[in-house]
């Protein structure tokens, strides 16, 4: 059984033997609003707001130029037939009231007034307030398809409770939607760098906070006596937080005699690194603690010698354990 109308400029038919429906002599199907914005949430859920904007764009844009191109074969629409077309084909299809009020046939710029798309109304079911995407730039794909040349949309108004329509400019234009691809994911690549950014300045913070909790530290080895460990080069930074971190932690521990450990400096020592053991010495000497150099190595000693530092006033051992019975018997002490 068939049936067939004919609804403004649009023939419609359909054949229930074989359940189809023809739209212009097209397979069309029909969907509830409800239907579509289902579809349009999920793509929303699983996409995130912003890359929906764009597949919304982007599939109603060629969509729109699906449908130029072909009405464009059939009826040999032109500037001059396209403002009746326009309205009497998409009003039969449920796409809602929409006019062209303002048309430069030369310069081909068109202003479409688009009242209760569907788009709107689906927008409108749950009161998302989401402003139209799809049926905007599926009219500049209309007018690409139609024209051969590439169109795009500036939306001046949207359809709301104080505007009873959308007002949309239409024109020739470089951009396109793959231009528009093509800037997202260069987006998203800058985001992704930037977070990445981020964590590495986040991962490079918490190192150098564990380093500087490990490098140097204050060990009191028995009463009065306290050893700090210097390992590795010493940059400005590091020696400052060796300075204060020493200075702080000597009078907490009632500390007499200051061992500096060089052992791990025996790569790394530069004529900075003999000042800086030069300075942290005579900061100690000013609060009143004699400092200790052990584990001084042939290399470190030609550094001591060689160096403007005056190393040399300060008792040099060769191992910790050698300091260590040193400040024991200047205190008066011995271990039994």
């Amino acid at each position: 059984m068939k049936k067939q109308i004919i609804v403004g400029d649009v023939e419609m038919n359909w054949d229930l033997k074989t359940g189809e429906v023809l739209f212009e002599g097209g397979d069309v199907v029909l969907f509830w609003i409800s239907a579509m914005e289902t579809f349009f949430d999920s793509i929303r859920e699983i996409s995130g707001t912003e890359a929906t904007k764009l597949v919304l764009e982007t599939t109603g844009f060629r969509q729109g130029v699906i449908v130029g191109e072909g009405f464009l074969d059939k009826k040999n629409i032109n500037t001059s037939n396209v403002v009746e077309w326009l309205s009497n084909t998409y009003a039969p299809a449920g796409w809602g009231k929409v006019k062209i009020v303002e048309m430069d046939k030369e310069a081909k710029h068109f202003t479409l007034h688009i009242q209760d798309d569907w788009e709107y109304k689906m927008n409108q079911r749950k009161q998302k307030g989401l402003d139209g995407i799809f049926v905007p730039s599926h009219y500049a794909g209309v007018l690409t398809g139609l024209f051969r040349t590439n169109f795009w949309y500036t939306t001046v108004q949207y359809q709301n409770d104080e505007n009873p329509y959308s007002i949309v400019k239409y024109y020739p234009s470089d951009v396109t939607v793959q231009s528009n691809i093509h800037e997202m994911s260069r987006k998203q690549e800058a985001m992704q760098i930037k977070e990445l950014e981020r964590r590495v300045d986040d991962k490079t913070k918490m190192l150098q906070n564990l380093v500087k909790e490990l490098s140097s530290p204050i060990i009191p080895v028995l009463e009065k006596i306290v050893v700090v460990p210097m390992i590795g080069s010493y940059d400005e930074d590091r020696s400052e937080d060796l300075i204060y971190n020493t200075l702080s932690e000597l009078p907490k521990h009632q500390a007499q005699y200051l061992l500096l450990d060089l052992t791990g400096l025996h790569k790394h020592i530069t004529e900075h690194t003999a000042m800086l053991i030069d300075k942290l010495g005579a900061a100690a000497r000013l609060l009143g603690i004699e400092t200790i150099l052990v584990g001084v190595s042939p290399e470190l000693a030609m550094v001591i010698v060689q160096s403007n530092s005056n190393l040399r006033k300060f008792e040099c051992l060769q191992s910790l354990q050698h300091g260590v019975y040193y400040a024991l018997g200047k205190s008066g002490r011995r271990i039994v």
